[in-house]
């Protein structure tokens, strides 16, 4: 028992450290690029903070056990916008950036329209689905990457000054590894001890990925949410969760299926319906609806959307438990 709590600590050790790194690494970055945060927590913070769930995910798959894959991915979005965007939101509302929301919002709803068609048309993801999500997310990263090379060079003029205020872009760059290294770590030693233990509680797979394993990966986001607010980049941070659930559609679940295509797990019927097309999928869809909607309606942030999204998602981890 002593060395699963040792680990525990040094992976929140790790956490700690690694969120403050890739803060700094990510918000010095767009500084010296004149790029808004929300874009670079968008592409560049999420990547980093989604690594977790990819290695969990494509583990999982080749394992043959597509439950914790499709729990990991599916949770960990429900995760991120209703317990990690909820608790920023309300300690701290902030303004938003429509502009900067629209592309990274966009796709995520197209790229859930195509997960869900998948999922209730055909109850399987082929390897097909797996190689058009990883299409989408090929897409997705060109058409950021054009985005900021035209927002770059709309201040080409200012780019000298600028990169002399903001130190070393090396720096800026280990920083950003590191920081994505050390949280990668951190959340592995937590949620290899939270499997084991729900294991022997006797939890489903389904569960266990939909509830332990999610939240255990998304820590990384959690982390990195908390020490933005703290360091006063909040856009970084709603970036960063808008992102995540982005990769964790076309990114995470594309590899997994990619790898080991699978069968929509079935942990439950409600109505002899799958419960993850009663439950998880429309919840999904409910938590980003309220996250983003309101958002890019009013170009900021509510306090109200941070306890709406709490109470889902205690609702969600109760009925998960129950059904």
């Amino acid at each position: 028992m002593l060395i699963p709590v040792l680990l525990l600590i040094i992976g929140f050790a790790l956490l700690i450290k690694g969120g403050d790194w890739f803060v700094d690494g990510a918000s010095g970055i767009a500084r010296r690029f004149h790029l808004p945060e929300i874009l670079i927590g968008a592409t560049v913070v999420s990547i980093g903070t989604t690594l977790p769930e990819v290695m969990v995910s494509a583990g999982a798959a080749l394992q043959g056990s597509g439950s914790i894959a499709y729990g990991n991915a599916i949770g960990s979005i429900i995760c991120n916008t209703s317990l990690i965007a909820a608790i920023t939101i309300a300690l701290k509302p902030g303004k938003a950036d429509r502009k900067s929301m629209i592309i990274p919002v966009s796709f995520f709803f197209a790229a859930a329209v195509v997960y869900c068609f998948i999922a209730y048309a055909f109850g399987r993801f082929s390897f097909l689905s797996g190689i058009i999500l990883l299409l989408m997310f090929l897409v997705y990263m060109v058409t950021n990457v054009m985005s900021m090379k035209k927002s770059s060079a709309q201040d080409m003029a200012d780019e000298a000054e600028e990169q002399k205020e903001s130190g070393s872009f090396l720096k800026d760059v280990v920083l950003l590894v590191l920081g994505a290294v050390l949280i990668a770590f951190g959340a592995d030693f937590l949620v290899d001890n939270a499997i084991i233990i729900a294991k022997e509680c006797g939890v489903s797979e389904k569960v266990i990925g939909l509830t332990i394993v999610a939240l255990g990966t998304s820590l990384p986001e959690f982390v990195t949410a908390i020490t933005s607010l703290i360091k006063g980049h909040g856009s970084l941070s709603l970036g960063n969760i808008i992102g995540a659930n982005l990769f964790n559609l076309v990114l995470v679940s594309g590899a997994a299926i990619a790898i080991n295509p699978f069968d929509l797990p079935v942990s439950g019927l409600i109505g002899g319906i799958n419960s993850s097309l009663v439950i998880d999928i429309p919840v999904m869809f409910l938590v980003m609806t309220v996250l983003t909607v309101p958002t890019l309606i009013k170009q900021k942030l509510s306090r109200w959307q941070g306890i709406v999204l709490l109470g889902i998602y205690a609702a969600f981890c109760v009925l998960q438990f129950t059904i």
